[in-house]
């Protein structure tokens, strides 16, 4: 426990369990609205915002999460009005947040591309203490969130007609829930990093699916997984010296095979359970018919 002793660490520390709670707990209406990927897209946008940062000289997080909002806004608007074109203005949007990131850091002062691998991939010892103040006020946004509206944006999850016609207001809830996505994703950039911030919000949330179909025990237990592989994967990079943001990943996916391999004989198991339960059928019911008379033979 040594590691404790450093303060980087104890950031970095801090750091992931907050990531390892609010990634899951919006991750979970993003697979609910079969948007898996948006988080992934959100990421290559805000690489614009940290070149932003990095150009202006000023904070790359609090500058990622505004051009993140801001194309989280813009991808719920082409969503909308889109129609069949609108995956072609999506992609210009992604790949043009990753272009543009690139660019803007390499015009900056001392910038080069060595300064964006520790966004894209996560580092432990370049969370600074103005890094953590803004991960602790972005993820109290979070959960505030998640879980104050959790009850509205499961609706808007399950269905949008229908909570339309119970009188929810449908698009700023699903406004909200792109925010909330944009501003997750930069919570997480500085531990997981931005090209693999998706996994962590969506993986999770699919091993606890392996388990049960509740959606409040899902929730628990997505969040329980996230925080055990953030915090986990964060003391494995400091004493293997890796990279956290793979290191996270990778042990986020191992603990989706182990719960998709315990699933699979407690679900035989309920299934055998369920069928013994259920009441044997009436021998009446199953009685063969009758030889046909004669009057049976007669057409109508």
């Amino acid at each position: 426990m040594e590691f404790l002793n450093y303060a980087f660490m104890q950031r970095a520390l801090l750091a992931a369990v907050l990531v390892g709670i609010t990634a899951p707990a919006v991750g979970i209406y993003l697979v609910q609205r079969r948007q898996a990927l948006m988080g992934d897209g959100i990421g290559h946008v805000a690489m614009t915002g940290v070149g932003l940062g990095f150009l202006l000289s000023t904070s790359p997080v609090w500058m990622a999460t505004a051009v993140s909002v801001l194309g989280a806004v813009l991808m719920e608007l082409i969503r909308w009005y889109g129609r069949t074109r609108g995956d072609i203005a999506l992609a210009m949007l992604f790949y043009g947040g990753m272009a543009g990131g690139v660019m803007l850091i390499n015009l900056a002062p001392g910038g080069s591309n060595a300064n964006l691998t520790s966004y894209l991939f996560g580092s432990l010892s370049t969370v600074a203490p103005s890094d953590v103040t803004a991960i602790c006020v972005l993820a109290a946004f979070v959960l505030l969130v998640t879980l104050g509206l959790r009850r509205q944006l499961f609706a808007v999850s399950q269905d949008e007609e229908f909570a339309r016609v119970t009188g929810l207001p449908v698009r700023a809830l699903n406004l909200l829930t792109a925010v909330t996505a944009a501003v997750t994703v930069t919570v997480a950039m500085r531990v997981v990093g931005l090209l693999l911030v998706s996994a962590l919000m969506v993986v999770p949330v699919a091993a606890a699916q392996q388990l049960t179909r509740s959606f409040t025990v899902t929730f628990v237990i997505a969040v329980a997984i996230g925080v055990a592989v953030t915090v986990s994967g964060t003391v494995t990079s400091y004493y293997q010296d890796v990279p956290p943001g793979a290191t996270i990943v990778l042990l986020t996916i191992a603990a989706f095979l182990a719960l998709t391999a315990l699933a699979t004989p407690l679900a035989r198991r309920r299934a055998r359970a369920a069928a013994a339960a259920r009441p044997a059928p009436d021998p009446a019911e199953c009685a063969v018919p009758g030889a046909r008379g004669a009057a049976d033979e007669v057409g109508v």
